[in-house]
Order: structure tokens, then sequence, then C-alpha cells
């Protein structure tokens, strides 16, 4: 039988003395230790990694694990954050906490807000699931100190997580996570973390449910955010027959709240996808990244003969979408290609109105597309690139808001994440999905679609394409692997790829073009073609992300199969 290292057996021996684990718990891991040593280690050889955006891991007991137990440490940690960004000012420190349909996300969601309650700050929990975005949009709108949100966005049914926000709505970028996390590590014992039961924190004021109000506070301000409604009331939404399905999660309500306000009455649900649940049973994975999540949505969507199809991640903060082809059939576009094309919708929109701002900014991420970066250009904004992670394109608009100097019009991702307005601070697929079903009224209008639309984009500024592959490596030993792979490309670059010269490798560790250190290769191929490399900061995985301009579909999709082979063949060999 495997051995259990000496490291993971005095922590474990740690959680079988602390007074604070329940007994089950306890046993649960002394039958491990007896029959699985091997699922023993995997639980206990680190603690479940607190990154710049929090918590992530499969749920069970341990400290490599999702459980009350990390999630009170990560929140007394957080706690202590919080009352330290609150000092000096008036009244009491508040976080507002949310969470999606996963399993235990109600459990871990209550943990969280009595060991808040336990440090004196006010939790204000909704009442059920809720969407990240409208997290994000409440910590702004409610003037709280800081936010939770606990989900495993679109990862698979055996992940949950938890996500902090600060006082901005936004997620927290690096020096402030540091900070969280040296306070959580410090937490040697669970002793240490300050608790409430539910009817002190309820007695004491501690606790504060939310409900309806923000649920309409947030559905009007994202209805606001339509750059054509008088076009849509006046009765082209009502023209688009939508089939929309939050895949078990929780865009149901809120996505068809406001497309219902905005004036869209066709809209088909897939009911066997419509309501919640944490084991996601009619898809392989909850992400509308994947054609499969969409059977079922393509299926209805012929019955009705829609003209789009919609679909929301588990957390609905991230939207994919899926147009009827002349044919009958239907295309699902990639996140590039949905943000290319509400970059073009959005700004075109704004300047027929004469509300396009001189110093309009688009924000997007370093591994997203050029496209839509040139159509921004063409309309007279400026782009800026973020290092990967909504956080940082949140962190932008703050600066925005800040200096004046610039105008926040649109952000987005290659991984299907958008936001226009500025209420939130994360992406957001309530106001993606208004969006493009308001672009898909419009053009329809002109008696085009949006794959149309798209055709005369890369006629116009070119014939971009983007594909992403990874790798998944689970575990210690997959760990070590990432970080080899990662080591080899960094230490041995290429010289070419595909008879294409490099002409630069940007090692972003280095803190290049004054964005914070990241674990990330970009190399720049002398026609203009890139590939890129990155650890996952939320999944076992290392990703690859590869993107080429063309002077046709062909030529594009030429250069991207033979970029991406000759670079995958290197990884797997």
């Amino acid at each position: 039988m495997t051995e259990i290292s000496q490291a993971v057996l005095e922590k474990v021996k740690g959680w079988l003395q602390d007074p604070s684990i329940d007994e089950g718990t306890k046993q649960e891991l002394r039958d491990l230790e007896k029959t699985n040593p091997v699922e023993l280690e995997d639980r206990f050889y680190r603690d479940l990694e607190f990154g710049t955006g929090g918590l992530r891991g499969v749920i069970g007991a341990g400290s490599n694990r999702m459980n009350r137990y990390t999630v009170a440490r990560a929140s007394q940690g957080f706690a202590e954050y919080i009352l330290k960004a609150h000092a000096g000012k008036a009244g009491q420190p508040s976080v507002v906490i949310a969470h999606d349909c996963r399993h235990f996300s109600p459990e871990f969601a209550l943990e969280a807000a009595l060991v808040l309650a336990g440090n004196g700050i006010v939790a204000k929990l909704f009442l059920s699931l809720r969407p990240t975005p409208q997290l994000s949009f409440s910590v702004r709108d409610l003037g709280a100190t800081g936010g939770i949100v606990v989900t495993a966005s679109h990862n698979p049914p055996e992940y949950n997580g938890y996500k902090v926000y600060n006082a901005t709505g936004g997620q927290l970028v690096p020096h402030e996570a540091e900070e969280v996390i040296d306070r959580i590590q410090a937490i040697s014992s669970f002793a240490q973390v300050k608790r409430l039961s539910r009817e002190e924190a309820e007695a004491q004021g501690l606790l504060v449910w939310l409900g309806e109000a923000e649920d309409e506070a947030f559905a009007e301000v994202v209805a606001n955010t339509s750059v054509n409604r008088e076009l849509m009331a006046a009765g082209a939404a009502k023209d688009v027959v939508v089939v929309f399905t939050p895949l078990h999660g929780t865009g149901n309500l809120p996505v068809r709240r406001v497309l219902t306000k905005i004036g869209f009455t066709q809209v088909h649900i897939v009911k066997e996808q419509e309501l919640p649940d944490g084991d996601f049973p009619t898809v392989k994975s909850p992400n509308p990244e994947e054609r499969e999540a969409f059977k079922m949505a393509i299926e209805l969507g012929k019955q009705v003969g829609a003209d789009l199809l919609i679909g929301t991640d588990p957390d609905a903060d991230r939207m994919g979408a899926v147009v009827r082809t002349a044919d009958g059939e239907y295309e699902i576009l990639t996140g590039n290609q949905s943000g290319s094309l509400l970059v073009h919708y959005v700004l075109s929109q704004m300047k027929e109105a004469g509300t396009l701002p001189k110093n309009g900014a688009v924000v997007k991420t370093i591994v997203t597309s050029e496209l839509g970066a040139v159509i921004a250009c063409h309309y007279g904004a400026e782009v800026f690139n973020t290092l990967t992670g909504f956080k940082y394109i949140g962190e932008k608009m703050n600066e925005f808001e800040a200096s004046g100097d610039y105008t926040y019009l649109f952000g987005y991702e290659e991984s299907y994440g958008y936001l226009a307005g500025n209420y939130a601070r994360d992406k957001d697929a309530i106001v993606a999905s208004t969006l493009f079903c308001e672009a898909a009224a419009y053009y329809k209008r002109q008696g085009k679609t949006l794959l149309d639309v798209l055709e005369e984009l890369y006629a116009q500024f070119g014939y971009y394409r983007e594909t992403l592959a990874s790798r998944t490596l689970k575990g210690k030993d997959g760990l070590a692997q990432i970080n080899a792979l990662m080591e080899e490309f960094r230490s041995a670059p290429p010289q070419e790829v595909a008879g294409v010269g490099v002409a630069d490798v940007l090692d972003y560790t280095l803190g290049l073009d004054g964005l914070p250190k990241g674990d990330v290769l970009k190399f720049l191929l002398t026609d203009g073609s890139w590939f890129c490399l990155r650890p996952s900061g939320t999944e076992p995985k290392i990703k690859f992300y590869f993107g080429v301009r063309g002077t046709s579909n062909e030529d594009a999709k030429a250069r991207l199969e033979a970029m991406q082979q000759e670079v995958l063949a290197r990884v797997d060999r």
C-alpha cells in the first residue's frame, strides 16, 4: 500500500485533533487513511490555493478541497482584510454574498456570512441563487465594502469555488489578494475562526437577506445599456425568435426578465435545462463554449425556427451564441467572434446616435483576437490590453473612472466574457445576451444575420481566426508537468513555427507593458500570427491560444491549423 508522506500525516493529525471540526469529517479522514492513502495524500499535500480570484477545487474533506472549513478559513482572512479596508470610515463594514446552483453553494455562502458576522461585518446574503454579475453590481449599488460569490463557473459538478470582491465590485487584483492570502495563511487552526450562529447573526443585524429590490435594480440597469431601445420598442425585438438555455444555472430568470423589458416576446426556453441543478444532468460540461452544451438548444431552435440561440454558464457571467445559417443549420460563434460583433454593434450604434465619446476605450485581454481591436480603432476608440482575467478589465475601468481620461465603452475576453456599461466590474452574460439579441434584431431589419455581418467585418478588416487547445493534468504530478512545459518553452523557445519565424517572445513574468506579473508566454510570429501558453488559474489545465490574420477564410484556417499542429506536437511528444 502507498505510504502517506509525513507532512500529510501531520496535517491530518491536526484536523483530527481540532475541536472545531465535526466528527463526521474526522471519521471520513480516518477511513481514507486505512482504505485510500493516495486520495488522502491528494487531499492534504497542499492547502487549496487562494489565488487572485479566490478558491476553486473539488468538494470534500481536506485542506486541498472545498468544504465549510476551507471556506471558513478563507472568510476569516477576508474578514480581516475588510476590517482593515473599512478602518476610519463611518458606519459598519458590509459584504454582499451570492451563490450559484452547485452542490453546497448555499451552505458555503451561509458559512461565509456567519464568519463575517462573527467579525462584526454585516453580511448581506441573497435568499437564493443569483448570477455573479449581479453580485458585482450589488456591491456597488449597496455601497458595500466587498463581496463574495460561491461558484465554480463552468467546472464539472464535483467542483465549487469562492471568489472575493473589493468595494468597486471587482475581483481582487494581485496586490489585494496577497493581503488576504497572508491573513489566511496565518490561521493555523479553525479555532481561530470567529463565527456566530445564524440566530445570533440575525438578532444582531449582522445577517441581512437580499431579494426582489436588488433583482429589479439589476435588471433595470442592464436594460438601460441598450443602445437601440427605441427601435426594439418599436417592434424590432418582436421579429426575432430566440432560444435560451441557462444550462441548469443562475441565468434563467435574469436573462428572461431583461429581454422582456427590452421587448423580446419570442423567447423559447430549453425546458430540460431550465431549472437549477448542480449535477448538470443534460450536458457533459455546463460550458457555453462547447457545441455539445447547445445540443438541446439546437434541436429546439430547429423546431421553432430560431434566429439565434443563447446559452449562459452556471453563474451567468459567460455567454455563448449560435446563429442560424442560410441552409437552416446552426453555427456556434467563438468568444472572439461574439466579442468582435458586440464591439462593432455597440460602437456603430453610438456613432450613429451621436453618443460616441472622443475618449472612448475598449479593453481586452492579451489572448483575445485583434479583430475587435481594429474595429474599435476604426471607430476612434483607444484599445487597452490586460492579462487574462476580467478583474484586470475591471481594474482598468476603475482607472478610467478615477482619472476621467477615458470613457469605458466595452470590455471582453475570448473566453465568452463581456461587459458593456459601468454598473459592474465583472463580465456579465445577462447584458451580453441582451445586446446580442438586440444586434440580431437590428440587422434582421436590414435583411442580415449576424453571420452576414461577421463576414462583412472580415472582408473589411482581415480574416482573423483563433482557436484554443488545452491539456488537463490533475493532481500533484499534473501541476509538476504544467510547470515543466512552461519552463521548456521559456528556456528553449522555438525559432520558427510551421515555416514562419518567431519575431519576439513576451514573457509576462517580467511584468511587461505596465501589467502585473503573470505566468504567460506569448510568441509573436513574423507574419502577424501569435500563440500563447498559460496555466489556468481555476482548473488543472495548461491552455494554448492561437491567432492568425489571413487573406481569406481558407488562408486563415490553413495558417491556424499548421501553427497549432506544430506547437501541440512539441507539447505531446
